[in-house]
């Protein structure tokens, strides 16, 4: 039976806009006092897999580790790059690294030293850790990484050598001049070693962590809560004003927001709904710009995103514009490349078919799909995968609404996972398509670029491209940062010219937050926060 196109798909559009734009103004919180000034409750936005920073692979994985461990760099409140572990560091060709530690004990008083740097980078390669962001170490170009991720070394001959507790040396295979911004990333802080020989896996239990940051986990309720208290032992401990921390993992927007309201909240996730969001007293709401971009991965080694000419034509079809401004209506802003435009050094990407007006962009992709053999009569069908969260699904609708009225021979089905079941699908290809983000780590727009390497450790849709591979190795030879943005401009093209992702939008990051916060920064582009620089008047 073939149905009217702009019937159920325009219908349910129409439903979410008209959500979207809605809200009730009286709907707000009077709570600008805290009676217990020690505790500060956060939502984290979903259950963490591990609180080992080596095994890890989400936002909500992050925002723990932060709050735990330090690398030997660390961010301010405003997302700069300062001293972490290291007190100074310096290289004379971007190749031979040279790190001073400060004076830094671990929980437990022992000190962190060199050796703790080394051993941690070496597990981090070890391919016996199946740590998730292994080939973070490879893209920092750290001497021998990759050969030791795929066996053909061993741990010892990375290039990195302690060459005494407080010194530590760092040997790349090529000039990386970003380095000191790649080692504030959390999958790159240093673990215990003595510790983690001696316990194996089990250190990582709440009972057994050792960290060496602000906050220390105290207990751990799966599902509903992990508390925190103020590490003594830290380094800057004289300078966090927060006794206690509760992070919450809760991934539905409207449930955070309204637990909140009660008072059980104090800063929310990044997930509460723009209708929410438009009904809360704008002094509470916190908008900053975010080093994350929104969009959709395909597998390109399954149908029917293993055509190029599918992919491309739904890049065409999607109205991000649509999106963007009034489904995500944050703030965000419609993506046509990888790389934020927020970002330092930008490739300013702009693809020849972004000239072309809507109605040009849908002929063309219907063009092409009838040219892949999808027709009336054969529909372009698959599933679109995304994660809990109301914003998620809300975009996913909207995506799916816009696709399907367009071409009018695509049929779409939403498939939503939990976080844990969710990157699962993604890690072992097991999706069609399915929501991404990437959050860049450090300010270049490498952090992005590096994903879509054929070995890129976000690099769920399989795309591989030896001209993008080998492109990308070119741009560590070029020391000048407007050399480096011309090959980041190619390496964007040759993405647009694959497609192995739909480009949605820009993020930004907006959470609300109770008026007795203090030192929240709205100007954190990577959205580090960490609630050592918080304080609650």
């Amino acid at each position: 039976m073939n149905f009217p196109k702009h019937s159920t798909t325009a219908l349910a559009l129409g439903v979410m806009l008209a959500l979207t734009g809605c809200g009730d103004k009286s709907n707000t919180t009077d709570a600008t006092t805290k009676t217990d000034k020690t505790t500060l409750t956060i939502n984290n936005g979903a259950e963490i897999s591990s609180l080992d920073p080596h095994k890890t692979g989400g936002v909500p994985e992050s925002g723990v580790a932060r709050q735990q461990f330090v690398g030997l760099t660390t961010t301010d409140a405003d997302g700069k790059l300062i001293a972490g572990i290291a007190e100074s560091w310096e290289s004379s060709d971007n190749i031979t690294w040279t790190f001073k530690l400060r004076d830094a004990k671990w929980s437990n008083g022992d000190a962190v030293t060199a050796q703790d740097f080394v051993y941690s980078f070496q597990r981090m390669v070890n391919p016996e850790t199946a740590a998730n962001f292994a080939n973070f170490v490879a893209d920092a170009k750290f001497l021998n990484a990759g050969d030791i991720i795929e066996g053909k070394r061993k741990p010892a001959e990375l290039g990195v050598k302690a060459l005494d507790d407080k010194t530590l040396q760092i040997t790349l295979s090529e000039a990386v001049p970003y380095l000191p911004q790649m080692l504030a990333y959390t999958a790159m802080r240093p673990v215990p070693q003595k510790v983690v020989e001696e316990l194996g896996d089990a250190w990582a239990k709440p009972e057994n962590i050792v960290v060496n940051g602000p906050y220390i986990i105290k207990s751990w309720r799966v599902g509903e809560r992990m508390n925190f208290v103020k590490n003594p032992h830290y380094y800057d401990a004289n300078n966090v004003a927060i006794e206690n921390l509760v992070l919450l993992p809760i991934d539905s927007g409207p449930t955070d927001y309204a637990r909140y309201q009660a008072g059980e909240i104090d800063v929310t996730y990044t997930d509460v709904p723009s209708d929410i969001l438009a009904s809360v007293k704008g002094d509470e709401v916190k908008t900053s710009p975010s080093f994350c971009s929104y969009y959709y991965e395909m597998n390109v080694n399954k149908p029917p995103f293993n055509d190029v000419r599918v992919r491309r034509a739904m890049t065409l079809a999607l109205d991000r514009e649509t999106i963007a401004e009034k489904v995500a209506a944050r703030g965000e802003t419609p993506s046509y490349q990888m790389t934020p435009m927020v970002v330092s050094n930008n490739p300013n990407y702009t693809p020849e078919w972004q000239k072309l007006d809507k109605e040009a962009r849908i002929a063309e992709a219907k063009r092409l799909l009838n040219e892949a053999g999808y027709n009336e009569q054969n529909p372009l069908k698959f599933d679109l995968l995304y994660n809990t969260s109301e914003n998620h699904k809300k975009v996913a609708v909207a995506a799916q609404s816009l696709w399907q009225e367009a071409l009018g021979f695509a049929k779409i089905t939403l498939v939503n996972q939990e976080w844990k079941a969710y990157l699962a699908s993604r890690r072992n290809h097991e999706h069609q398509m399915a929501r991404a983000a990437w959050c860049g780590d450090y300010d270049d727009p490498a952090a992005f670029l590096n994903v879509m390497r054929t070995e890129g450790s976000g690099n769920y849709g399989d795309y591989s491209s030896q001209e993008y591979d080998n492109l990308l190795k070119t741009s560590l030879t070029k020391s000048d940062d407007a050399e480096r943005a011309k090959v980041y401009h190619q390496l964007e093209a040759i993405l647009d010219k694959d497609v192995p992702n739909v480009w949605v939008y820009y993020q930004v990051n907006a959470r609300v937050v109770k008026p007795y916060v203090t030192g929240y920064s709205t100007n954190d582009a990577l959205g580090n926060w960490q609630a050592k620089y918080w304080s609650i008047k």
